[in-house]
């Protein structure tokens, strides 16, 4: 069978499976039996009720990883698609499917690549893995960021990290992501006093009071940013308060807010400098933090060499390199020390109704994962 009857045939054996996070339907299973049988070392991690695995081939030399997720986002009303989400179905030239484009298609490319290469080059210098998880839609906490902790305990390092997440923008290969942000939540409570509205000197409206802090919030500067990263943002997503009627002076007002930060910033930077606002406005509050991850950057190295050469010999072109968007397992990933980039096919229908991904995207896709391959795994440089 040829590369694009594999990588439709594989794509569609994973989307007919329902895993909606943090489920894995059985998507891991199927790609492990089939790695095992490429001479695979297959390592199973699960944690917390989620499927994980670390899969090797190869004894020495420079690892070169493969990453994704199996779980994907639930599919919302089934009468809003065209066709049943968990039946692939193929119109036009485009298959139809939940995780079609983020991130099963993907995985499908991986899949045949790898294939391919191995069958090329049965005893290829350096090493080939995947790491694979079923949490990334989710919570993330015992996904990739598991299997992070079990490379580190067994000192293992991929040196090079592609992840399969929907990248490009207009065409495949467009945009290829060599960083992300970090993320940082935080839910503030402003505590004041109940009362009639009709007597304010006998109560403290915590509306009134958190206005003031709110806009500064909203309009400071935090960073100036950073080579290849926008300045720090931050984005109030929620705020509520009072009982339901007009004569109550409400008694706290609560406010949630993220904050997408350069490497210009951290953590502990950024939750001073609020404390420090919240306490020159005078307030009463409360303050919890979700610290989501860290950013991550892989600058211009063998990586992005490599992976620019086989899209210009593959499409004709470069990708722009972009840190822009929301965050991915990358995060954790680049904290082992490796190089690490997201390519993938087009994000323009990831979470939508009707998700979908060009055949001759996921074709060229895995020709583009063979191409990286040949390129890194020389086994003369780690």
């Amino acid at each position: 069978m040829d590369p694009r009857q594999r990588v439709l045939r594989y794509a569609e054996t994973l989307i007919a499976r329902p895993s909606v996070t943090p489920e894995d339907a059985g998507c891991q299973a199927w790609m492990r039996e089939r790695l095992e049988n490429l001479g695979f070392t297959v390592t199973s991690l699960p944690a917390g009720g989620v499927e994980n695995f670390w899969a090797l081939r190869g004894e020495s030399g420079p690892i070169v990883c493969f990453a994704g997720h199996t779980d994907v986002v639930p599919p919302g009303p089934r009468e809003a698609w065209q066709s049943d989400p968990f039946v692939p179905v193929v119109r036009d030239e485009v298959l139809y499917g939940r995780g079609a484009a983020d991130m099963k298609g993907s995985l499908a490319a991986m899949l045949v690549a790898v294939e391919d290469f191995v069958a090329a080059q049965p005893k290829h210098p350096g090493r080939i893995a995947f790491l694979i998880t079923s949490d990334e839609e989710g919570v993330a906490t015992h996904g990739t960021r598991h299997v992070v902790d079990y490379l580190a305990a067994q000192q293992i390092r991929p040196d090079y990290c592609l992840v399969g997440e929907p990248s490009s923008s207009k065409r495949l290969g467009d945009v290829v992501k060599n960083g992300r942000r970090g993320s940082l939540n935080a839910r503030l409570r402003i505590i004041g006093q109940q009362g009639h509205v009709a007597y304010p000197e006998l109560a403290d409206n915590p509306i009134h009071r958190a206005l003031g802090a709110l806009a500064e919030l909203a309009e400071r500067q935090w960073d100036a940013g950073y080579p290849d990263f926008p300045p720090t943002r931050l984005q109030i997503s929620n705020i509520h308060a009072g009982t339901g009627v007009t004569n109550v002076i409400p008694g706290q007002l609560e406010v949630q807010f993220n904050f997408r930060f350069s490497p210009a910033s951290s953590p502990e930077s950024l939750e001073q400098a609020v404390v420090a606002l919240l306490e020159k406005h005078g307030l009463r509050y409360e303050l919890d933090w979700q610290f989501s991850g860290p950013p991550f950057y892989t600058p211009p190295g063998r990586l992005v060499d490599a992976t620019q050469k086989v899209l210009r010999r593959q499409l004709g072109q470069e990708a722009q390199l972009s840190t822009g968007g929301g965050t991915s397992d990358g995060r954790f990933i680049a904290q082992l020390g490796g190089e690490v980039l997201e390519l993938g096919p087009c994000n323009a229908t990831i979470h939508k109704v009707n998700e979908c991904v060009a055949l001759t995207e996921l074709e060229a896709l895995a020709a583009i994962y063979r191409g990286v391959l040949e390129e890194l795994c020389s086994g003369t440089e780690a």
